[in-house]
């Protein structure tokens, strides 16, 4: 997961990879998907981010995020090779109602998704959850902490999302390496119980 230096060793999957899994990565605006991707992936992640503007004041609330000076647009693209023959591709998706559009296509061909949730704005992430219900995506909630002193209990935070018994909930650090992994690997591991 340390191959980010752009080598052309780096950039292209191996030849021996044979079977490549779709991962969302979602939440509300302002969760840390752009950084969880940048955390995981082993290229250089491709990035849609765009600098905020006076329009979008009136639209994306900055409750919670008050140093934010850029938003994604479109997506964030990761990749992690997991074994010499599957690669995992992350792709992020943008957190304000305004390109929920997007999210049809992003869902296509999806195993699953993994939603970052900020334990200071649940009530953002009832939209998203509806997103990955309609569209039929399994999930694990990855609860983005940076604060381990703040933390809910976990069964507070089930009942506070409606979340059903069998939905993973993991508390992670967008930021940290090891703590983002552990995250995405909870969500391949309800993949996996689910698809037997």
């Amino acid at each position: 997961m340390d191959s980010k230096s752009g080598s052309a060793e780096s950039i292209y999957v191996p030849e021996a990879v044979q079977r490549a899994a779709k991962i969302l990565v979602v939440g509300h605006f302002a969760v840390g998907k752009t950084t969880l991707i940048g955390t995981l992936s082993e290229i250089t992640p491709l990035r849609t981010e765009e600098r905020m503007t006076q329009a979008a004041a009136q639209v994306d609330d900055l409750r919670g995020a008050p140093d934010k000076t850029t938003t994604t647009v479109a997506l964030d693209f990761g990749r992690l090779t997991l074994s010499d023959e599957l690669v995992l591709y992350l792709f992020g998706t943008p957190g304000q109602q305004r390109f929920v559009e997007l999210w049809e296509d992003m869902a296509r061909g999806s195993l699953g998704a993994l939603l970052l949730v900020d334990p200071a704005r649940l009530a953002d992430t009832f939209p998203v959850i509806d997103l990955v219900e309609t569209y039929g995506l399994e999930y694990a909630v990855a609860v983005n902490s940076f604060d381990p002193y703040s933390r809910h209990a976990e069964d507070e935070l089930r009942e506070a999302l409606d979340l059903l018994p069998d939905t993973p909930v993991v508390f992670c650090d967008a930021r940290d390496q090891k703590s983002s992994a552990e995250a995405l690997i909870t969500l391949v591991r309800h993949l996996l119980a689910h698809a037997n």
